[in-house]
């Protein structure tokens, strides 16, 4: 008896399918380490959208209309690097054999600008959802902007794979609320509902329908029944797809490490190995021989092998059409050009806001939202928002319209409170390309973007976070809304660099730092209290070496006195009645330790001097880390306590943070 067509066709994908869930198998036992169990669960839903439904040039990755696609469970990383070595990306068997292994391709949890195809970096559960929303933003966006009648340049989706873990977490929450406030019709989310997390049944710790929550928050859901049926998946992805109006939830009811005899849908199967025995055993299941580690059939080969051909012949059609758009709309293709390929304008800082000692004092972040629209102007790319805070923060975009449901063309994001959403959206929305993100909260509440900023420092994007309300002066909100130890902690975080700028005319040179940083995010520290302006001499554009001498003493210092932003004023104030005294005082101005840090040894040397001994460091929030600075002999003002309610200048005060203060401690340390 013949097979029928569709009969070879159908063990053609399944032999497809269990190759990549022995690739998985073979690269976690090998390993010793991994998460077998999703991948093995998700292979057919991962099968029919790499080599059925997804858009997508392996040789390519870079391709501007590229489907874009989210592991948000990045512990299920060799799903995706099976997809990736089967479908024709540069990524080797031999990668696949060095899974978690030193320097290898294939880390444990996929990390952005490490491997080929892989978009962004996921890992901490939740974000990954948050940062595709983040993509299918930048799509609408950038499709609004740049589309023309019969010239979609424009037109792609965004693709997420989440589980239950993933759907617990607040940010994913967050971000499932706003992508359906915003009506995101190009994003498909696929939810691997295997009901087991790593202590078991989901139901010991979620019983909510998940599929009321998502059309509650205004999503497109739709259900496949068997995560084997591919048919089924397919559908379920032509019919996601179709629905332009809502993003879509798919689930998908799927069983863990399926094929396992005795790990299948057991909490053991997600972060372990299975076992040689019970690999051998899954492999007489799949009918895969039991002998042979990394098989990838020669019929497998061969049929992925297609999804480079389809995909280059898309790209092909795709450049075809641009290259009549540039005809058609030439002005609107250079910009197309320069926002996909981050090019600024040439005269990106011509207009920025020039601040004047006569013009009295001014908090920067009334300064930060002057300049931000000056730049705004000239940074077509430069779009963001506030996470409802845009009044306080000053970062609404005057002029300009919002980015809103059917509004897709504007630049102002209202967030909403959503801070850990914001942080890692704003990443989703530069991973895309087109976009260069910004998003503002109270310093106070980095707390809640934190994870999102170590991945963004951890994949270096050159994101800009705007904290105002930067110290105790924030004053009658009280110590729920002062942030005393959120500087230090945000110092900590690799590869992120915090400027806290001293008055107006540094916050404007702390904005071109931001603006020209390529390969790390930077969070401006901002103050609510009003600040003098200085002689644009004492500043102008040092900010750049992280620390300078503001002011200096006549002769050799007797005493260094180092601050930051508005503490720096009373450092002055300090510096002027000491020089009464007799003191030779330096003052420091401190805004960035990391780019002060690299700065040679001998600039160094230059502005804080080894042979001075009596360093006196000034800055309203927690002491950890000046001592670098300070030195054995020195002292630090600082808090060391949560602060209080009161109008800002008396908290200021009754902690310390004056001139008074200053003079009595240098004084004291010069006996």
């Amino acid at each position: 008896m013949q097979t029928r067509p569709d009969q070879k066709d159908s063990q053609l994908d399944q032999c497809c399918i269990n190759t990549i869930r022995t690739l998985a198998m073979d690269a976690i036992q090998k390993a010793n380490s991994g998460h077998p169990g999703a991948p093995m669960g998700l292979a057919p839903a991962g099968y029919v959208l790499w080599t059925r439904v997804m858009n997508h040039n392996p040789v390519n990755t870079d391709w501007p209309n590229r489907d874009r696609f989210v592991l948000s469970g990045g512990h299920a990383s060799m799903l995706v690097y099976s997809l990736l070595h089967l479908t024709g990306y540069s990524l080797s068997l031999k990668d696949i054999k060095n899974f978690r292994q030193w320097a290898s391709k294939t880390p444990g949890h996929p990390e952005y600008g490490h491997t080929p195809g892989i978009e962004t970096t996921t890992g901490p559960l939740g974000q990954g959802i948050a940062n595709a929303v983040g993509m299918a933003m930048a799509e609408r966006h950038l499709a609004a902007r740049f589309n023309k009648p019969g010239y979609d340049i424009v037109d792609h989706y965004t693709y997420v794979m989440c589980g239950d873990g993933d759907l617990m977490e607040g940010v994913a929450a967050e971000a499932v609320s706003f992508a359906g406030h915003l009506g995101l019709g190009r994003l498909i989310c696929i939810y691997d509902d295997n009901e087991i997390s790593i202590e078991g049944s989901t139901d010991i710790t979620f019983t909510e329908d998940v599929q009321k929550r998502f059309q509650a928050c205004n999503w497109h859901v739709l259900t496949v029944e068997d995560g084997n049926d591919i048919d089924a998946i397919e559908q379920a992805l032509i019919a996601a797809k179709a629905q332009d109006q809502k993003p879509s939830l798919v689930v998908l009811k799927t069983h863990i490490a399926y094929g396992s005899p005795n790990k299948q849908g057991c909490a053991d199967a997600h972060g372990a190995p299975l076992g040689q025995e019970e690999v051998c055993l899954t492999k007489d299941f799949l009918g895969f021989d039991r002998n042979q580690q990394f098989c990838v059939p020669p019929q497998v080969k061969d049929h992925c092998a297609k999804v480079v051909t389809k995909g280059s012949a898309a790209e092909e059609k795709w450049q075809a059409l641009f290259k009549e758009y540039t005809k058609a709309h030439p002005e609107p293709a250079d910009k197309w050009l320069n926002a996909i390929s981050g090019f600024l304008p040439l005269d990106w800082k011509a207009g920025l806001a020039n601040f004047a000692q006569n013009d009295g004092a001014i908090a920067t972040r009334a300064a930060s939202g002057k300049v931000l629209n000056a730049l705004a102007q000239r940074i077509p790319a430069l779009m963001g928002g506030s996470a409802d805070l845009a009044p306080s923060n000053k970062t609404y975009l005057n002029g300009i319209s919002e980015f809103q449901k059917q509004s897709y063309e504007g630049r102002n994001i209202r967030f909403g409170v959503r801070e850990h959403s914001m942080a890692a959206i704003m990443s989703g929305m530069f991973l895309h390309g087109g976009i260069r993100p910004f998003g503002g909260t109270f310093l106070v509440f980095a707390d809640y973007m934190r994870p999102a900023i170590r991945v963004a420092a951890l994949m270096k994007l050159p994101l800009i976070y705007v904290f105002t309300h930067d110290s105790i002066a924030v004053g009658e909100d009280g110590p729920t809304h002062q942030p005393v130890e959120h500087l230090a902690s945000l110092r900590t975080i690799p590869n992120l660099s915090v400027l806290r700028p001293c008055d107006a005319n540094e916050t404007a040179d702390a904005w071109i730092q931001a603006v020209n940083s390529n390969d790390q995010p930077v969070a401006l520290a901002l103050s609510r209290q009003k600040l003098p302006v200085l002689p644009r001499v004492m500043t102008n554009a040092k900010l750049v070496k992280g620390a300078y001498i503001l002011s200096d003493s006549k002769g050799t210092p007797d005493i260094l006195l180092i601050a930051s932003g508005a503490e720096v004023h009373a450092a002055l104030e300090a510096q002027i009645v000491l020089t009464e005294k007799g003191i030779a005082a330096r003052v420091i101005n401190m805004p960035s330790w990391d780019l002060f840090e690299k700065t040679s040894d001998t600039y160094k040397e230059e502005v804080l001097p080894s042979n001075v001994k009596k360093r006196l460091v000034i800055e309203a929030g927690i002491s950890m880390g000046w001592e670098r600075y300070a030195g054995v002999q020195g002292r630090i003002i600082a808090m060391n306590s949560f602060g209080a309610s009161a109008p800002g200048s008396t908290v200021l005060e009754k902690f310390g943070f004056t001139a008074d203060n200053i003079v009595t401690q240098a004084l004291d340390m010069l006996k």
